[in-house]
């Protein structure tokens, strides 16, 4: 007679398992196991590997996103397996099963609590990680704004070296449906479709507000001839752009200015750019955003705003994006953004969605990241590669999903007789091949 013996259920994984699933409301979606070696979950799927005591005892300090974030982030919490499909998993069993995030009542804490002394793992509250943002001051003052843009853009320039193509260019591509398209040729057409948006020609006056690393800065007026004032709040990204203004001879058609887009001064620029700089304005302020962009541009000057949105009933960013990536930033759907535009006086004639092209430009720099991770740790840290690493994956899945967006509205501020003064059309911007 054979003798079958059934594993334990008393291990520390099917007891995290049985609180996660209570937190949950659900089955969870992956594998999970813990630091004494046992395991629970799906076959075949992505494990959630929770290395210490310290883990489960963030996670009862700092209930739901955020205290996962930090456990993933410093090494106590990992993903045994691809992380993407991990996050989809989740993500997929929110919405198929109805599963909720923990919720951290008392009720949950309690269990929680339980749990952790029964495993020995109560204890002070663990240190924030150091590659969290720590901002001070009323929010989106001048002070907290520049504070914030350093966080993440005065990170390294040569990570941003690694991370990115040779164009430099920390935005959202455009692949236009080409499968053999690269990240740097993706860039490059996003640059020259936004030159023929704003309708650039030799000599044409250009304001670049939160030109990040001067792609299109160096595009416009190396391959256009325009004469571009280029703006950045974040010091390493301004001395990058002038340095790349000096070798490539541009002194004459170039300024770099580091400073507050509120303190511009001047006008009557033939055209205004703004590339993924809209979500770091804030919600109050991006009536007087709008109102500036108006203000900076000549009658019948255009305007292209390439910006980040949210669903209408999609959440925009969250506790690991504000605390890690971009802090204060504030996403909202389409057509508020047009609404506000419009609001201050301007006219929106175009609008287009890349958000396809989001997810395989994001994909682009979390492979870049994966295959030159040793050097990306040499330059930042583990840390901070695994903030990126975790990033890089939830951001191209929340474009695919449909969370998130990116879109190009192009606006122009129309003369008193009502003159817009864009004679182009848009089949105009796509007739020849973009990025020739």
């Amino acid at each position: 007679m054979t003798t079958t013996t059934r594993p334990a259920r008393t291990g520390v994984a099917h007891r995290l398992a049985g609180l996660a699933e209570d937190a949950l409301g659900g089955p969870l979606p992956l594998r999970l196991r813990a630091w004494d070696g046992t395991e629970t979950g799906p076959e075949g799927a992505p494990a959630v590997v929770v290395r210490s005591r310290r883990a489960l005892r963030r996670l009862l300090w700092q209930p739901g996103e955020l205290g996962l974030a930090q456990a993933y982030v410093t090494g106590e919490l990992d993903v045994d397996g691809d992380l993407t499909d991990a996050l989809r998993l989740m993500w997929a069993a929110a919405r198929d099963r109805r599963l909720r995030p923990p919720r951290g009542g008392l009720a949950d804490r309690a269990r929680a609590a339980g749990t952790a002394v029964r495993l020995g793992a109560v204890g002070p509250r663990p240190a924030t990680p150091a590659s969290q943002a720590r901002l001070r001051g009323g929010l989106h003052t001048r002070t907290r704004d520049r504070a914030a843009v350093s966080h993440h853009y005065d990170l390294s320039n040569d990570f941003y070296r690694l991370l990115l193509d040779e164009t430099m260019a920390y935005s959202c591509g455009y692949w236009a449906g080409e499968a053999g398209r690269s990240p740097v040729d993706a860039q490059r057409a996003k640059l020259e479709l936004i030159c023929r948006k704003l309708g650039l020609a030799p000599g044409a006056r250009l304001l670049d507000i939160g030109c990040g690393w001067g792609s299109l800065t160096l595009y416009a007026a190396q391959v256009h001839r325009a004469r571009v004032t280029a703006v950045t709040l974040a010091a390493e990204q301004a001395a990058y752009v002038r340095e790349q203004v000096r070798e490539r001879g541009l002194t004459d058609r170039v300024e770099v200015i580091c400073q507050d887009y509120r303190d511009i001064t001047g006008g009557d620029y033939d055209a205004v750019s703004t590339v993924e700089m809209g979500e770091h304005v804030g919600d109050a302020e991006y009536p007087a955003f709008a109102a500036a962009l108006h203000r900076l541009v000549r009658a019948r000057g255009r305007v292209l705003v390439q910006q980040m949105s949210r669903g209408r009933n999609a959440p925009g960013g969250g506790a690991f994006i504000e605390a890690y990536i971009a802090p204060d930033m504030h996403m909202r759907p389409l057509g508020e953004t047009v609404g506000l535009l419009e609001g201050a006086g301007l006219e929106v004639r175009h609008t287009e969605s890349l958000r396809e092209d989001y997810v395989r430009t994001v994909a682009a720099w979390g492979d870049t990241l994966e295959h030159r991770w040793d050097e990306a740790v040499r330059l930042v840290g583990e840390e901070t590669a695994r903030v990126w690493r975790l990033y890089l994956a939830g951001g191209a899945l929340a474009f695919e999903q449909r969370r998130m967006g990116v879109d190009q509205i192009l606006a122009v501020r129309p003369s008193r007789e009502g003159d817009a003064g864009l004679s182009a059309s848009p089949g105009e911007w796509y007739a020849a091949p973009v990025g020739a």
